[in-house]
């Protein structure tokens, strides 16, 4: 299978505090892969750095023959990433509508890739006047996920999209994933809930101390739960 995204060796300091050691990666085409970890090992560090809000100093992220380790932080969602962040970071004073037409301008996308974008997310249509910051966490997220959508991205980097959310809105998120799977969306999934992960990751990297100690398929996961304990230390 195609590689999407590798980040090869990748070196990451906050300050003098160095957080991922030599991390490699591997993101295949049209694959969830999910990132498993202790609070503080490095999940949300590494999408960081894939998105260049975080220097990398040694070490590359590869998509295709572009280097994204050498662009600019405004640069990268042009190359087709986007991210949407743990807690949402919307602009709660902006109606939804809004909120999209800002995901559209990145790359220059219309009427088109807004209706797609709805389509994935039916509740949103009928919120499209309403300020973000009125609307429920689930809602909220839907809108995180839409407005990253509107970049037409091949990769997508999700943190933590299930963090406080109702089951039925968990399962709505996870229906999203796989819907953009079959869309040919390479999805980078980080999560501390392994029941959240399971239904829709095809392969898990489990990341200790800023490195990937182990990939693995998510039906070896299904049949060794010892390995979650070991890495997480939660079932």
């Amino acid at each position: 299978m195609a590689t999407a995204l590798k980040l090869d060796r990748i070196d990451c300091f906050y300050g003098d505090v160095q957080v991922l050691r030599g991390l490699s990666l591997e993101l295949c085409e049209g694959e969830v892969h999910c990132l498993l970890g202790r609070n503080g090992a490095g999940k949300t560090t590494a999408l960081k750095a894939v998105m260049g809000i975080l220097p990398v100093r040694a070490g590359s992220i590869l998509k295709g023959e572009m280097e994204l380790s050498r662009l600019a932080a405004h640069e990268v969602p042009k190359a087709g990433v986007a991210y949407v962040p743990q807690g949402r970071r919307l602009f709660a004073e902006l109606t939804v509508a809004e909120n999209l037409e800002i995901g559209l301008m990145a790359r220059n996308k219309g009427e088109a890739t807004r209706e797609h974008v709805l389509g994935l997310f039916p509740i949103l249509r009928e919120r499209l006047r309403q300020r973000s910051g009125t609307l429920s966490g689930g809602e909220q997220q839907m809108l995180a996920m839409a407005r990253a959508l509107c970049l037409e991205p091949d990769v997508l980097l999700l943190d933590e999209p299930t963090e406080g959310l109702m089951p039925s809105m968990i399962a709505r998120i996870r229906e999203t994933v796989s819907a953009l799977r079959e869309h040919g969306v390479s999805t980078i999934l980080v999560e501390q809930r392994v029941d959240a992960v399971l239904p829709v990751a095809d392969r898990v990297s489990f990341i200790e101390n800023g490195q990937n100690r182990e990939t693995v398929e998510v039906e070896r996961l299904r049949e060794d739960p010892e390995m979650v304990h070991r890495y997480v230390g939660v079932g």
